[in-house]
């Protein structure tokens, strides 16, 4: 039984069909890529996943139950918890504030929220920074505390936009190993990403999209060999540097 399943997704803004028709399966335990190019509609795909968008069409359905119409908030206590492309942390919240917020849509004991708020912030390696406001930290460590907060509300799936944009090759393989960690925690992953080095290395599987469509799903090794793939996204010099 696949823990998240979308079918037949479907959402438009005016004349244009961001994602058309869609289906999406990522299976208990499993690290799913979703790429494709700017425009293609990976994004929107994520909003309607989380309920910050009503699909026109299709559905959803996460560990069996269907969550087409839900508000964000509910679904995140389902278990489906997710990061923003753009990271706005609390500016004037602490660290430790911003991971007790999310901590609180788990557990609305306050003793219970911060212990679990201070648990997370030391997976991710910022407990010396925890009393620092948001508005002080690099960009490295909005990311961490961004990961920190969805990581917070406890989700059995967690659905990653773009994490490492931005960051420097140094700062790129931390995320990479918190990731990894948090995975071998028990936590699935759905992730977008345009690092193609870091999502072929992590990612089980990937779905490619483009034009709001699918146009291929396979193994790493499957998909940046798969023509389609290389002419819409990845380019014949991605696949020169990959085989050198």
């Amino acid at each position: 039984m696949s823990l998240l399943v979308a079918r037949g997704l479907s959402k438009r803004f005016g004349g244009l069909h961001a994602v058309a028709g869609l289906d999406l399966a990522v299976a208990p335990g499993e690290m799913l890529g979703l790429i494709g190019p700017n425009g293609a509609g990976k994004t929107t795909v994520f909003n309607l996943l989380s309920g910050f968008l009503t699909a026109d069409a299709g559905d959803v359905r996460f560990n069996g139950r269907s969550i087409v119409g839900l508000a964000p908030h509910a679904i995140c206590r389902l278990g489906l918890a997710r990061t923003f492309q753009i990271v706005r942390p609390f500016p004037r919240m602490t660290v430790l504030e911003n991971v007790r917020v999310g901590a609180l849509a788990r557990h609305p004991r306050a003793p219970e929220a911060l212990a679990q708020a201070r648990d997370v912030v030391a997976r991710v390696g910022l407990t010396a920074r925890e009393r620092v406001a948001a508005s002080a930290l690099t960009l490295a460590e909005r990311k961490r505390l961004e990961l920190a907060r969805a990581l917070a509300t406890g989700p059995s799936l967690l659905l990653l936009d773009e994490v490492m944009a931005g960051l420097n090759p140094t700062e790129i393989e931390t995320i990479i190993q918190l990731i990894r960690g948090i995975h071998e925690s028990g936590v699935s992953i759905l992730l977008i990403e345009h690092n193609m080095r870091a999502v072929m290395a992590l990612s089980h599987r990937i779905v490619v999209l483009s034009f709001g469509e699918r146009i291929a799903e396979g193994t790493p090794a499957e998909i940046a060999s798969h023509p389609k793939v290389v002419e819409a996204y990845l380019g014949e010099e991605y696949v020169r540097a990959a085989q050198a």
